[in-house]
């Protein structure tokens, strides 16, 4: 899979991005805290981001879902807050499918009208559009009041007797009412939820007492699977949920994005997605579908259903972090990548997102500078996209204590709050080192865009080559060469604090293959904009000087 240009995600969490307002109080309501609108992101802040070298804009949290400030004055129901976690809410339990967040908008009745010109907003700024599709659950108050006319309700015609029917959109508990393992009622001494029967839970918990560690706030779609029987798939007829949610997928394509990540891709049949991922590219053959698949056995499948691209979490996110802390050694990159190797061009890098902690958390790597290996090395090493999350350019830590979400190095997805850096970078208060790691952040993303050898040359791992020596620590570098028909990279990262004179070997294997001659050759330093001169020879060590925590990037 060629591409132009290197894909760059950036991850917007909508809700956050713009808020400015700073008060932040623990479990805030919306007048308290404030809320970002579509309307926040501006064609300069768009510009922004298309300068760093990004090539797409996931903007999260689109879609409306549950949450426990009343917009009933608009005609939207009102949520239960027993149902809803936080204050804001999930933007992973959704309410309405075919609606806006009203949140999210300036003038609530016109927020369909807001998302469309955030869409035109993007693309006039060269950049293209990713959204949430949510497949897997709803909100445990679904109802759309925004379906198209003579589109029929999810679960508007169930037989709820029926545990499991494949003409049913939900799972249930006959003859059981919903009976968490928590109280059902509000803390103002409301009216507690109730819910009978009983519907399944979003996390495959088919009886009606969750916990609070489970999706409790979600109930399961039901594609077609009998859970109740070992997980037997019913699929002729096409179940009734299919068709349901192709109608919302062609609703948002019609829109103008160019990208659906899929929440929990695979808690969905991959038989679904390739029945619907098939309708939705005939209609609008350039859309991308991005899969949240964690389990490795499955990714070929999911990506022979038309995926293009699939999150490489339990590989190479998990292996970049645990050699930036310190529990791994650099050499183990090698293994993440060959795991995934014969479908290398599919795997999605990422560091950060919404669901993971902070680079610069307690909980991670303290301090954002610290990643930047990793950084330069999951950018830079393959063809694949990359995404990164707002705020990570300049070291975000994600350690407020915002309310449902808590302390825990998360920037929160539950509650109404403003991202620390996001505010002071409007203002001109960022730190030195804030202002360090985001000129980091922009060399390299930049070089991600502009260079050939990145998006579509070929791929060399020199570590085989290089074990452990005086000139070389396989624990703490990682080598690698990029290369096209004329331009090559040398790239080496270095995870230890320490800066290092390291001597890389390039193997004769690597001088054929990639076709570089045996010769002296100018390089330039495309971090720092110096250069030196490279004296290649096969099997032979190559000088260079690469800072703690840092990298060289050299091409020529």
């Amino acid at each position: 899979m060629l591409m132009d240009r290197k894909i760059i995600i950036y991850q917007i969490f909508t809700r956050l991005y713009g808020n400015r307002c700073t008060v932040r109080r623990e479990n805030g309501t919306l007048a308290e805290n404030g809320c970002g609108k579509m309307n926040d992101i501006t064609d300069a802040g768009l510009e922004r981001l298309r300068g760093m070298g990004v090539s797409h804009v996931w903007y999260t949290g689109i879609v409306r879902h549950a949450t426990q400030t009343d917009y009933s004055a608009f005609g939207i129901p009102p949520c239960h807050p027993a149902v809803v976690k936080g204050r804001a809410g999930s933007p992973y339990a959704i309410t309405d499918y075919y609606d806006i967040d009203p949140d999210l908008a300036v003038s609530v009745p016109d927020r369909m009208r807001e998302f469309e010109a955030l869409v035109a907003r993007t693309h006039r700024a060269g950049l293209k559009v990713v959204m949430d599709f949510v497949p897997n659950h709803v909100a445990r108050q679904y109802h759309s009041i925004c379906k198209p006319m003579g589109v029929k309700d999810l679960g508007e015609d169930d037989i709820v007797d029926n545990g499991f029917d494949p003409r049913n959109n939900f799972y249930y508990c006959p003859g059981c009412a919903f009976a968490p393992r928590f109280s059902l009622e509000p803390a103002d001494g409301g009216k507690a939820y109730e819910e009978y029967p009983a519907k399944a839970t979003g996390n495959d918990h088919f009886d009606p007492w969750p916990g609070t560690n489970d999706w409790y706030e979600t109930v399961k779609l039901n594609y077609g699977v009998d859970y109740y029987a070992g997980r037997v798939g019913h699929f002729d007829p096409i179940p009734d949920t299919w068709g349901k949610m192709l109608q919302i997928l062609l609703f948002w394509a019609s829109k103008g994005i160019d990208g659906f990540r899929c929440d929990m891709a695979e808690m969905v049949p991959a038989e679904f997605w390739k029945w619907a991922i098939g309708q939705v590219k005939a209609a609008h053959s350039e859309i991308l579908f991005i899969g949240e698949v964690y389990n490795p056995g499955e990714y070929r499948n999911y990506i022979a259903s038309g995926f293009d691209y699939l999150y490489d979490k339990v590989g190479m996110y998990d292996t970049m972090r645990a050699v930036t802390c310190g529990h791994a050694p650099a050499s183990s990159i090698t293994g993440a990548w060959q795991a995934t190797d014969d479908i290398r061009d599919n795997m999605l890098y990422f560091l950060e997102n919404h669901d993971e902690q902070r680079i610069a958390s307690d909980c991670f790597a303290g301090n954002g500078l610290r990643g930047v290996p990793a950084l330069v090395a999951s950018v830079l090493m393959r063809r694949n996209p990359f995404m990164l999350y707002a705020g990570q350019e300049y070291g975000e830590r994600g350690m407020d204590k915002e309310g449902f979400s808590g302390r825990d190095g998360r920037t929160t997805i539950f509650d109404y709050w403003s991202i620390d850096t996001l505010c002071r970078a409007d203002s001109g208060n960022l730190t030195d080192e804030e202002c360090r790691l985001y000129d980091i952040y922009n060399r390299v993303l930049r070089i991600a865009a502009a260079e050939k050898s990145v998006c579509d040359g070929g791929f060399f791992d020199l570590m085989y080559a290089n074990p452990h020596s005086a000139d070389f620590n396989p624990n703490s570098q990682y080598a690698f060469l990029r290369a096209t028909k004329d331009e090559r990279l040398l790239v080496v990262v270095n995870f230890a604090e320490n800066d290092a004179e390291v001597g890389v070997v390039i193997p004769a294997h690597a001088f054929e293959t990639l076709g570089i001659a045996e010769k002296n050759y100018k390089a330039a330093e495309l971090l720092t904009g110096g250069g030196q001169t490279l004296k290649l020879k096969k099997d032979t060590a190559v000088k260079l000087a690469v800072g703690g925590l840092g990298a060289c990037v050299l091409k020529f």
